[in-house]
């Protein structure tokens, strides 16, 4: 991976860190997932075929901007 620079400042001291995800039933960290959002009849978000990568989090440690990426497996 080339060296990071925050979109904002161009700082390149990128702090890696994660997105948590405390709701119910989490697994702790957050995804991404392709397409829109589409809401099943319980009101929660239809996962299924839908292709999910890992969401990558940065946070310029110069001015604290958050940058997040979603990389191809």
């Amino acid at each position: 991976m080339t060296e990071l620079r925050c979109t904002l400042c161009g700082s390149t001291t990128m702090q890696e860190g994660f997105v948590e995800d405390s709701g119910q039933a989490a697994r702790g960290f957050a995804r991404w997932v392709a397409g829109p959002l589409e809401r099943g009849l319980l009101g929660g978000a239809k996962l299924f075929g839908k292709h999910r990568l890992q969401i990558h989090a940065f946070r310029c440690a110069n001015c604290t901007h958050l940058e997040l990426f979603a990389y191809n497996d």
